[in-house]
């Protein structure tokens, strides 16, 4: 279902939930995007080959081919940067989100006025990484930014809300006397020990 006559840029939303993929398709449409929408894995990435969206925004646990498995074939074969949405934030979630080299990964429930401004931000990244290099691979370093992910581990291993998640990081690099980034790191690298040692 595309919205014709957008232009802040287009993307793929892909979920089994049908409620949730309406919303989120509707509310980015709303908001200027061209939106493209699937419920499962192999139509996300028949579209993606079809249309070249700037950005996906993916369902994890699918039916058929996971989100993983989407967000692979993205990177891999289209260099189709992506998000993930999804209800599940274990550890070894969190391990595999961040080593695909996912934009942002945020936890449902949310809605869209907190999908909107991530997905404006993946954009802004997106454009200021084209502007220093022009063809950046879509696993740069750009990707990799580990704040969101970080804001993600906080919000689901102390039930905080995103503002809340960012205060706390805020707080441990203050406390740490480290740059907000290289905190950010170092929680995602302590998450990355635990899946490792509990595998």
């Amino acid at each position: 279902m595309a919205q014709a006559g957008a232009c802040k840029g287009r993307i793929l939303v892909v979920d089994d939930d049908r409620l949730v993929l309406a919303t989120v398709t509707h509310g980015l449409s709303q908001a200027g995007y061209e939106v493209i929408d699937a419920d499962n894995g192999d139509d996300a990435i028949l579209l993606a080959r079809e249309h070249r969206p700037a950005l996906a925004l993916l369902d994890i646990r699918m039916e058929g081919k996971s989100g993983f498995d989407v967000a692979q074939t993205l990177r891999d074969a289209y260099r189709i940067p992506f998000m993930f949405l999804s209800a599940f934030s274990d550890e070894a979630t969190l391990a595999q989100v961040k080593a695909l080299g996912a934009l942002a990964y945020l936890i449902k429930p949310l809605d869209v006025g907190q999908i909107v401004p991530s997905v404006e931000a993946a954009f802004a990244r997106l454009r200021s990484a084209e502007a220093a290099a022009p063809q950046p691979p879509a696993t740069a370093a750009v990707l990799a930014d580990p704040l969101p992910l970080a804001v993600g581990v906080l919000m689901h291993r102390h039930s905080l809300s995103r503002a809340q998640a960012w205060q706390r990081l805020q707080r441990l690099a203050q406390e740490q006397e480290l740059p907000l980034a290289e905190q950010a790191q170092r929680l995602l690298t302590a998450v990355e020990e635990l899946a490792r040692t509990a595998a």
